[in-house]
This record gives C-alpha cells, sequence and structure tokens, in this order.
C-alpha cells in the first residue's frame, strides 16, 4: 500500500532545519504502518519503541532528559545502535509516556542530527490537556485515511491514480465510467487501511463491513476508557447524532437533534475531545467570502463530519447494492456522502482551510469556501450531474472571487467565471485555483 505522505517525510528528511516529527491522526489511519515503512525504505536501521504499557520506557524518562543517556537507554532496549542520520528513532503511543514528548526539545536544541518521529492514537487529546512539550520545537503532520487517488493506487487502478495526478482531463473524460465505478466503491469503503486492504485482496465487501463495525466499536471503547466520565454520554450523544446532521438538506450542526433542549455550552468539551481524537471535522460558517476567512468565522455555526466516509456508511448501515446500483430512497443521504468526501480530499492539503458560506437570510449557501491564503474558493457540490448553481451565482457576483468551482459526477470544463472539476479529480483542486 503506497501512502503519499511517505513523500512528506522523505521532504522532512531532507530539510535542514528538521525537527523531531509528530505524526497526529485517528486511531487505525496507518501512522505506526507508516513510520516502519519510512524506516525500511529510508534508513539503514530502524529502533521502534511502543510507549504503551512500556514500564522500563516509563523509568528511562523519568529522570533527567539528557539526550546521551536517553540514546544509551535506549539502544539497550532495542538492542541496536543508533546512528545519527543513518537511525530512525520511533516513539509510538508516546502520549503514554508525557515526558518522552518533553524530551523532543532537548532532541531539537541539542542533537538535532537524531531522527525521531512521534505517534500515538491519542496524541490530540494528550497536547491539549497541556502535556509539556515547548512549541516551536516540532515539526507536525497530519495524516487521514486513504484518499481516493490513494485508494485507486490500493485496488490495482495505478494508471487512473496517475491521471489524475498529471490532470490529464481529457483522458480522464474518455475513461470517466471507470471513475465514477471506483468513486462509488470508495463511498463503501472509504479510506481506512484495513478496509481497503481488504477490498483490495479479497473483494470482499461483507468483509469491509465487518472491519468498519470493529473499528466504531473500537471508538466507542476509547470513548469509555479516555474521557473524562462525566462527559462519555455527551460524546457518545455527539458522535450518533452526525449521521442524521448531515441528512439534513441543511448541515449545519443542531444541538436540538443531539438531544431536546440541548445547548451547546453543555457539549463543547464533547465536541472538542472528538475533534482532537481526529474523529470528526468540524467546518466553521463565515459570513463573507474575503481574506483571509478567519476574519469572518461565525463562532456559533458549524458543520460536522466524520474522519472516513466508510465509516460513515456503516454507521448509517448503508448496504453495497444501494450505493452502488442508486435507489431513489437515498437521494438525500447521497447527498451528504458526497460532502462527507469533498471534505475529506479537500483536507489533505494542508494549505487549504475549510470553511463553508451562508449569507443572514439563508437565502445563499456555499457547501465549502477554501482559502490558500492567497485568494478564497467557493466550492459547490453536486453528487449527480445536476449543473445549476444559484447560490454560487450569487456568491461570486457578491465576493468576486476569481474563479468559482462545482464539483459533481460532470466532465471537467471550465468557464469565464466558473470551473467544473469532476468528483474524482477534486484532489486537485489547490492546484487548478493557484
Amino acid at each position: 500500500m503506497y501512502r503519499t505522505a511517505i513523500e512528506s517525510l522523505k521532504a522532512w528528511k531532507r530539510s535542514p532545519d528538521r525537527k523531531p516529527l509528530i505524526i497526529e491522526g485517528a486511531r487505525q489511519v496507518g501512522k505506526t504502518w507508516l513510520m516502519r515503512e519510512f524506516g525500511s525504505i529510508s534508513y539503514k536501521r530502524t529502533v521502534y519503541i511502543n510507549f504503551d504499557s512500556n514500564a522500563r520506557m516509563t523509568e528511562l524518562f523519568s529522570s533527567d532528559l539528557n539526550v546521551k543517556r536517553i540514546i544509551m537507554g535506549l539502544e539497550i532496549y532495542a538492542d541496536e545502535k543508533i546512528v545519527p542520520d543513518d537511525t530512525l528513532i520511533i516513539f509510538d503511543e508516546v502520549q503514554e509516556v508525557p515526558r518522552a514528548l518533553s524530551s523532543l526539545k532537548y532532541f531539537c536544541e541539542d542533537a538535532p542530527e537524531y531522527h525521531i518521529i512521534c505517534a500515538g492514537s491519542l496524541l490530540g487529546i494528550a497536547l491539549h490537556n497541556g502535556t509539556s512539550f515547548p512549541v516551536g520545537k516540532v515539526d507536525f503532520l497530519n495524516l487521514y485515511p486513504l484518499s481516493f487517488r490513494e485508494f485507486l493506487m490500493a485496488t490495482g487502478k495505478g494508471k487512473y491514480a496517475d491521471l489524475i495526478a498529471a490532470r490529464d482531463y481529457g483522458m480522464m473524460t474518455a475513461f470517466a465510467q471507470d471513475f465514477i465505478d471506483s468513486l462509488k466503491e470508495y463511498y463503501f469503503v472509504g479510506g481506512m487501511p484495513e478496509a481497503v486492504r481488504a477490498v483490495s485482496e479479497n473483494a470482499d465487501f461483507r468483509e469491509v463491513r465487518q472491519i468498519q463495525s470493529r473499528i466504531l466499536a473500537a471508538y466507542e471503547q476509547d470513548f469509555s476508557k479516555h474521557a473524562p466520565a462525566d462527559v462519555v454520554p455527551k460524546i457518545r450523544l455527539i458522535w450518533n447524532s452526525i449521521p442524521s446532521q448531515l441528512a439534513k438538506e441543511n448541515k449545519k450542526f443542531i444541538y436540538g437533534m443531539v438531544r431536546e433542549g440541548a445547548r451547546a455550552k453543555e457539549f463543547e468539551n464533547a465536541i472538542m475531545w472528538l475533534c482532537d481524537c481526529g474523529l470528526v471535522h468540524k467546518v466553521p460558517r463565515v459570513t463573507a467570502g474575503r481574506l483571509p476567512l478567519k476574519a469572518y468565522e461565525d463562532m456559533k455555526a458549524f458543520k460536522m463530519y466524520m474522519l472516513d466516509i466508510g465509516l460513515l456508511g456503516c454507521m448509517t448501515g448503508l448496504n453495497q447494492k444501494t450505493l452502488l446500483d442508486g435507489n431513489d430512497m437515498f437521494v438525500e443521504f447521497k447527498g451528504a456522502l458526497t460532502e462527507q468526501y469533498v471534505l475529506e480530499q479537500l483536507i489533505i492539503n494542508p494549505e487549504l482551510n475549510a470553511y463553508y458560506y451562508t449569507n443572514d437570510s439563508g437565502t445563499c449557501e456555499v457547501d465549502f469556501i477554501v482559502d490558500n491564503g492567497e485568494r478564497v474558493v467557493p466550492v459547490e457540490v453536486k453528487a449527480e450531474v445536476n449543473l445549476r448553481a444559484k447560490s454560487l451565482k450569487a456568491f461570486s457576483e457578491k465576493f468576486t472571487p476569481k474563479i468559482s468551482v462545482r464539483t459533481s459526477m460532470s466532465p471537467y470544463r471550465k468557464e469565464e467565471w466558473l470551473l467544473n472539476l469532476p468528483l474524482y479529480a477534486i484532489e486537485n483542486l489547490a492546484a487548478e485555483v493557484e
């Protein structure tokens, strides 16, 4: 399985300003596999340390954080010589030993020749709970489920993935139905590595759903095991409400759908916990389409999406036949899945910040507004080939962005103010609007 994040890790290794790297991401998105794969292809040796229930590592880091002493202890523990520049040091589940995170400061300042990558399933929680490590002494990389292009590569359709990477829209149009068929499959399978491996090796969609159910069960166990006891019931309520929130025509998150009479204040900690775990993506509303979008953020209004489209389908009990063959009863939720898909492909690009827009009267709504630091790009999402874009036109006339994007099952087409970017190529958005 190939992950494009490998290229980011190679760039990190080459960087003269390299710092210890922290990989953030939800449980089971492939962080451990990525680190070990990177070590095997880019270094002569790898020293892998798992801090989960590791009494020796707890003891090693409980004393002073002298780098030479720590390196000696790691060498004894791993029975491996650590050679600067030739050895990758991996700290996995590093949040279990907070002083190991603190030690990254000293590796950065006193021993930058050592290459260290860290990850942990609940690392976001640890960082936001005040675990001590100095800002500015580490690099960060977010890892998400496989993108649609990675999914194509993993399922033996690498040439189709190459067409997306090359932005060869003429060839993509010629094979549009193949892309659409694969996209429907991706809607069902999603990008969790274990689910993708099951469909690529066995083409067994029942096994895919079993895997997704196990992953969802593991997340539910994490709620009880790691969240504060008084917050757990609220986390469950928020989590279980997401499919119905997205099924609405207006996908703004409504607390009243979580529990009758619910208010934002009582659920803030639960939402923050889910965000810190990487299990949900919160997309804020903006009130204007001008730079910087952050300045126009409405702190009270947002949409919330799952981390993975396959897990969303599994939560709703959506079966393969309904999704792949189409069904009249499925029309409304198809829009929800499509928005979920588009968001996942957008956030993979760290240069893009995603929001959505509605005017004060609610007569104009644009599904996503992205900000690349230089321009604002409105994005309207269509699940099929319906090309009406009244809200997008109204937004464009009011805020005059250089280009507006509509993404649908229709082929690539560029007009004076509007770019139609096929859903299967939405990952190219950043390159198209440069």
